[in-house]
């Protein structure tokens, strides 16, 4: 079974994007910062990450260039999912090596159909 670790420091946020996933097979962990995402990653590699941007003390965008600068956890497929709908934010969270983004709030079948065509 696929994992996904969602990193979302809203808890309303982090449980839709659970039960929307776990309805499509995938198993899924829930964190609140980056920091215990990062802790996360010590015990097990998720085969697909979704990262919020905003976050207290580190944001999803730092998150996300520490991940692509570490050997072990640089081929993760990232998926933003944030209220940050500039266009520039979808720049720069793709520059920081983000795969894909989307901007909440979203359609479940949005999330679906993104997370399917980023998982390896």
């Amino acid at each position: 079974m696929k994992s996904v670790l969602v990193v979302d420091d809203s808890r309303t946020e982090q449980k839709l994007i659970e039960a929307i996933l776990q309805q499509i097979g995938l198993r899924v962990t829930t964190v609140d910062t980056a920091e215990a995402a990062l802790s996360a990653l010590k015990k097990e590699i998720p085969d697909l990450m979704v990262l919020d941007v905003v976050m207290p003390e580190m944001s999803g965008f730092d998150l996300c260039r520490q991940l692509r600068a570490d050997p072990s956890t640089q081929q993760i497929p990232i998926i933003f999912c944030t209220s940050k709908n500039q266009e520039f934010d979808r720049f720069w969270a793709l520059r920081q090596g983000g795969n894909a983004y989307i901007t909440k709030p979203f359609a479940p079948h949005e999330l679906i159909e993104t997370v399917k065509t980023c998982l390896p």
